[in-house]
Parts: structure tokens; sequence; C-alpha cells
């Protein structure tokens, strides 16, 4: 049992009693009980109160440390910093603050040319921010030199981008983010106005769109070519507008460290990002943003058709995945349509001479309508039950943010 004057434990009142004495210092018209399992907390009105397992009380005295800080509790009801930032559950929470926590990512696969610079660009823009610099398998001084600049040094063994960003999401905690590239191909000067809509509540997701303005260093042949054919399936497959799906320079929220899921292991990273923020209706804005090429000594780790083929095989794999009804359905379509074709000689034959010659064209016809109707009815089980794993993660991912 907890000493808090403001919290009060069911089997402290007296035997009888059906009512609570609320302390004379405390006016009834500016608070609210807030009653959980085994506590009732007294909380100024207007505090968004986290229904999360660690509310004062719960637990006892030992996890004082998780329950709202006496400056939240004893807050104006009228401050918005607290309605902005209500407390969160974790071990790992930040207490409110006016500054905004902001952590810089940048994942690195032998950048010791480049990433002193990177670190420093991202502190002058970002002087409140926190870096980390994820080492993936480097062979290189790149650990060694981010540690001298002053940034956070943390290894990914699994070599991978998509490792990485699934590492970064699992082990850093900070109410937005910035990921870039450590290759300074990225301006760091453009940082402020690619976190200015979220940090706004304008959107969940800002990323950098760069086809705008690129030099011709900035991307190999048939980059682009490939960049707009992934950009015209993901705007077909979730009919959204986005100009780049490909760009690793991002700011995104709490919101999205939480709820979106990342299995890739490579560049496809990217694309998975995108179409599982679309998939969850988070919502995604553009700012266009220079694109440089590689300074002289840094070696880029992209392979043109090795790695454009993973980034159509994940595509193919999230338009299966997330929409199984335009993927099943699609095919179950082109397959009644061949059915169709190949059917129309043998009920011709039979139309006409009661008697069937193309028998090959009407054993063809009959499996192909067949697969089609197997392929539909996929399609429609695969969607019902995509939807009803979609309502399970909203409810199961709600309070966490």
């Amino acid at each position: 049992m907890t000493n808090r004057p403001d919290v009060i434990a069911p089997h402290a009142r007296k035997p009888g009693h059906h009512h609570m004495s609320i302390p004379n210092t405390t006016t009834p018209a500016s608070i609210h009980l807030a009653m959980e399992a085994n506590c009732l907390a007294v909380v100024p009105t207007g505090i968004a109160m986290n229904r999360s397992p660690f509310i004062a009380g719960r637990h006892g005295p030992q996890d004082k440390s998780l329950c709202p800080p006496p400056s939240v509790v004893n807050a104006s009801p009228l401050d918005p910093t607290h309605l902005a930032r209500p407390w969160q559950h974790g071990k790992m929470c930040p207490h409110m603050n006016d500054k905004p926590d902001i952590a810089v990512l940048l994942p690195c696969h032998n950048e010791a040319a480049t990433i002193g610079k990177v670190v420093d660009d991202f502190r002058a823009q970002l002087g409140q921010a926190r870096i980390y610099v994820f080492d993936n398998c480097c062979t290189d001084e790149t650990a060694a030199v981010a540690r001298d600049h002053g940034a956070t040094v943390i290894a990914e063994p699994r070599k991978g981008k998509g490792y990485v960003i699934e590492s970064m999401l699992d082990k850093v905690v900070a109410d937005y983010y910035i990921m870039a590239d450590g290759d300074d191909t990225y301006p760091a000067d453009k940082a402020g106005q690619l976190l200015a809509p979220v940090l706004a509540g304008q959107a969940d997701m800002a990323v950098g769109a760069r086809l705008a303005e690129y030099d011709g260093a900035s991307f190999r042949p048939l980059h682009v070519a490939g960049n707009s054919l992934v950009r015209r399936l993901i705007n077909w497959i979730f009919r959204a507008d986005l100009t780049d799906i490909l760009s690793g320079y991002r700011a995104f929220n709490r919101k999205v460290a939480r709820r979106v899921p990342v299995v890739s292991s490579g560049f496809e990273v990217e694309t998975e990002l995108t179409a599982q923020m679309l998939y969850y209706r988070l919502k995604i804005v553009e700012v266009q943003v220079p694109y440089r090429g590689r300074p002289e000594g840094s070696q880029s780790k992209l392979r043109t058709f090795r790695d454009g083929m993973r980034v159509l095989w994940k595509l193919f794999s999230l338009a299966r995945s997330f929409k199984p009804l335009t993927c099943f359905g699609g095919a179950g379509l082109v397959l009644l349509t061949l059915g169709v074709l190949a059917g129309i000689a043998p009920v011709y034959d039979y139309a006409i001479h009661q008697y069937v010659y193309h028998v090959p064209l009407a054993i063809l016809a009959t499996g192909l309508i067949i697969l089609a109707a197997i392929s539909a009815f996929l399609g429609i089980l695969l969607h019902a039950i995509n939807w009803r794993f979609k309502e399970l993660h909203n409810v199961m991912v709600r309070g966490r943010d």
C-alpha cells in the first residue's frame, strides 16, 4: 500500500463505508476518479489517463517509477503540454516536457569516409536530438569515427538494411525519429522541413522525395525507371499518389515505430515500410529534397538487378498478403477469361453438331474455369481473414503510442 495522498486503496476504507472523502486541499470541481482493478487515483481533469497495467497502486510501492510523476498529477488541467503527451507505460518512457524527444537513426555498412560529416551535420541542425549509428557488419572504422563524433553506436550482426531498421525500431525509444543513410547523400539541412508535418500532427511519416532534384551521379542506370515502376504499382494497389517509394530519408512518430512491422532483410525494406503505412491507413506526406551523389571514396552497396528483383518480389508478396482479393480475384478473372476463350470452340461444336470435336480445348476450358473459381474463393477467404487480423491488430496496439 502506498502512502501517496493522491492514491487511495479500496481496502483502506472502513467496513460499511461506501463513500470516499476528498482531502480539503483538492477542489471537487478539478478532479475525477480513475478506477482501476484495485486502486482509486485522484487525477486532475483534462489529464488523459492511460489505461495501462502500470497504474499507481496496481503493483505496490516498488512500481512508483512507473506511475505518473507528481508534476503531472498536480498539473493545471488547462496545461496543453500534458494533454499532448500523456504518460506512457513501459520501461523507457520519457517524462513530459516542452521539448520533443528526437532520435536520428543512421544505418551504416562501411561508411567511415562520410559518417563523421553526417553526424556533425545532423547535430548542427537538431542539437537536442540523440544520434544513433547502427554498425551493420562494418569492416572499416565506421564505428570508431561515429563514436569520435559523439554518436551512440549499436551493432547489428545480421547483414541487411531490413534487419538494421528492425533493430532501430526495437532498441530506440523516442517521440519522433529521423532516418537517413550514412553516405552523405541526404541533406541534413532538410531535417527540419521533414519533421515539421510530423511534429504538427499533420502526418505520421514524412518521406524525403528525391526525384524532383538530383544530379547525374545520384542514380545508376535503370534506377529511376525501376523506382517509377514500383511507384506506379504501389499507387495502383493502395490507391495512393506518392512520387518516391524507395527513399531512405524519413521522419516519423512513435505510432509508426510501435505499429508498423518490419520483416524484410535487405534494401526492399523501404518498399515494405511504405506499403505497411498505406495498409494500416497511417498518414504519409512527401517533402521534396535534393539527392546528392556519393562523395569520393564512398561505395554504393546496391546491386541493380539483384536488388531490383528483390523489390519486385517484395511488391508481389505485399500485394498477395495485403490485397488478397485484388491479387487472387484478378488472377481468377484472367483464368476465367482464358477458360471462356478456350471453351468457345467446344461449345460451338456441341451447338451445331451435338458432338464435341475439340476435346482437348474442352478439357482445358473446364480446368481453367475451375481454377478461376478456386482463385476467387481463395481471395474472398483470405480477405475476410485479413480483415479480422486487422481488427485484432488495431485493438492490440490501442493505447501504446
